[in-house]
């Protein structure tokens, strides 16, 4: 009997490591067992139509996806479109080509979603997190901070406002601000946090293969990125190693965290740094750890084989 063959589509794997990437590698690992699976980063349309896969999932949005529909329309073949950009003019495109599974990644993205094109099934599946990898116990980084230890990891560019949780921090006395990503704004928040927090703060970044490592060594986790985020796989990383969350006040921010965390509006700056404190005060036992379980990756890619059993 013929496997079933499908390939993800992502011209960005193996070069960044983003939400989108860690989707690609963590649900075509699990779906190998199953079928033959291919990961496609250097994309040749043409190659596709030849191959004549039975499922292609594009990853990058817009005319990918357009191409895409095309080309399973000519050769019989069926297409998954997950929602990784978020509500925006990205997804939309995305559920204007109809693809035959829309899988928005929050459930506000599934309402969303089924308003712009409600002709197109979509169902809601979020992203995961490797709960066997990023756990409480083993290993950490050494670093110079004393404790206790807030941490933030993102990309360091405007919208992930990492200047607001310098901010919030520097008013704590005796906490100290771990960061960690990479972007253009990294001058300018080494300067801020520099200035407002001297010794208490160190922004860095490890290859992705040593995040687990560096989770351990906090005792909170903070990110407040604008709302249209779309999910953020740091926060269930942070959750998953036990860690309480402090988050944007959102509802894709709200599902997430649930009752593992605080949610706040970090443009108050009184407000969040009260909440770190609380959270740094809180014996928050394993709830960070039991809600990240809701989101382990066997789980979400055991409801994309069940998806995958409709088409």
């Amino acid at each position: 009997m013929k496997k079933y063959k499908l390939a993800f589509l992502n011209k960005y794997q193996n070069k960044v490591n983003r939400g989108a990437e860690t989707f690609v590698k963590e649900v075509s690992q699990r779906l190998s067992d199953k079928y033959e699976v291919d990961i496609v980063s250097d994309i040749n349309y043409l190659d596709l139509l030849r191959k004549k896969y039975d499922l292609i999932i594009p990853t990058n949005g817009r005319f990918q996806v357009v191409i895409t529909r095309l080309i399973t329309w000519l050769t019989g073949g069926k297409m998954i479109v997950s929602g990784q950009s978020g509500m925006g003019w990205d997804d939309r495109v995305n559920l204007y080509s109809l693809p035959n599974y829309f899988i928005p990644i929050s459930s506000e993205a599934l309402k969303w979603a089924k308003k712009v094109n409600p002709f197109v099934k979509s169902v809601y599946i979020p992203n995961g997190v490797d709960i066997k990898k990023f756990k409480p116990d083993g290993e950490k980084i050494n670093t110079d901070l004393k404790k206790p230890i807030i941490l933030c990891v993102g990309a360091l560019t405007k919208t992930k406002r990492i200047d607001l949780v310098i901010k919030a921090v520097s008013k704590i006395e005796d906490v100290s601000l771990l960061v960690v990503g990479k972007g253009e704004e990294e001058n300018k928040l080494q300067t801020l946090g520099t200035s407002l927090l001297g010794s208490r703060f160190i922004i860095t970044s490890f290859p992705h293969d040593k995040m687990p490592n560096v989770y351990k060594v906090a005792d909170i986790f903070t990110l407040v990125s604008e709302s249209y985020y779309s999910f953020e796989n740091v926060l269930v990383e942070a959750m998953a190693t036990n860690l309480p969350v402090v988050a944007n006040n959102d509802p894709i921010r709200k599902e997430i965290v649930g009752e593992a965390g605080m949610l706040v509006d970090p443009t108050k700056a009184e407000e969040y740094s009260l909440s770190l404190k609380r959270a740094l005060e809180t014996n928050w036992g394993e709830k960070p750890r039991n809600q990240a379980k809701k989101f382990d990756w066997d789980k979400i890619v055991g409801e994309y084989k069940e998806l995958i059993k409709k088409l």
